[in-house]
């Protein structure tokens, strides 16, 4: 456990041709759960309000992309950052580029070179699927392919979200090419051996079919940072399990919280 004033700004990293609304709730919920702090929600370039820009190739512009958004906004050091998948790479790289700018990382069911091998980090039993869907796929497959393998809640199909998330699509559209381009910049993205300076806790799903949780495991041994495994919960944890997460996030920065929300954790180890 870390002590962390929760009085502070918290800025939330989403994954792969994900933007700001694919958080849904958790914004809220990890609100309540962190009285006083601010939570910002920034889009990576070529998703989102940013769908118009080229995606980087390489994870340190999406750093620069996003400490240049932020000051512009007048949203100022330190931060505390909370990242999903690509993200967490991003997070990682914003940590070990600029530790005066970071309080502490919470990355979540992320994975990178050189701790996991591709085939974990991208489980290779969807390559056939995804390969389809990049050569046949429309929108409303793509949004349906992305639910399948990213919730274990709504795997069996949700219509509510998948017309939610297809209207995202129609409205900020990420080209096949950004696609394309924040594939590589996850794929060349190569994390430091050293673990950032400032307190690191690792969550994931052990349902995740998108990754292997075993590189969140791994990356926490490596790094002997603080680990949570939610049992039932799949990549996108604060879809599946929004309230679990931002309680436990919370326990570890110290604040008392009445919820414990503790079904289906389990430690790293």
């Amino acid at each position: 456990m870390t002590q962390i004033n929760t009085g502070d700004r918290w800025v939330l990293l989403r994954g792969l041709m994900r933007e700001q609304r694919h958080w849904g709730r958790f914004p809220a919920t990890l609100a309540r759960a962190l009285p006083g702090a601010t939570i910002i929600t920034p889009d990576l370039p070529g998703n989102g309000t940013q769908h118009a820009q080229d995606s980087a190739t390489r994870v340190s512009r999406m750093v620069e992309s996003c400490r240049q958004e932020l000051l512009a906004r007048g949203i100022a050091p330190p931060y505390r950052l909370l990242a999903l998948s690509l993200g967490g790479m991003a997070a990682v790289e914003w940590a070990h580029r600029y530790p005066h700018e970071v309080a502490c990382c919470v990355l979540v069911n992320t994975s990178m070179r050189p701790y996991s091998p591709f085939y974990r980090r991208l489980r290779w039993q969807n390559y056939g699927a995804l390969l389809r869907q990049l050569l046949l796929g429309d929108a409303r497959s793509q949004e349906a392919l992305i639910l399948r393998l990213t919730s274990r809640r709504h795997a069996g199909g949700n219509p509510a979200l998948l017309a939610d998330w297809l209207s995202y699509q129609q409205q900020y559209p990420v080209s096949r090419r950004n696609a394309l381009r924040q594939l590589l910049s996850a794929a060349r993205y190569r994390a430091p051996l050293t673990r950032p300076a400032m307190p690191v806790l690792v969550m994931a799903g052990a349902q995740d079919r998108l990754v292997d949780h075993r590189c969140s495991q791994r990356l926490a041994r490596a790094w002997q940072a603080d680990c949570l495994i939610h049992r039932d919960a799949g990549h996108d944890l604060p879809l599946d399990e929004g309230e679990w997460l931002a309680q436990s996030v919370a326990r570890w920065l110290g604040v008392e919280v009445t919820n414990h929300a503790a079904a289906g954790q389990s430690s790293c180890g």
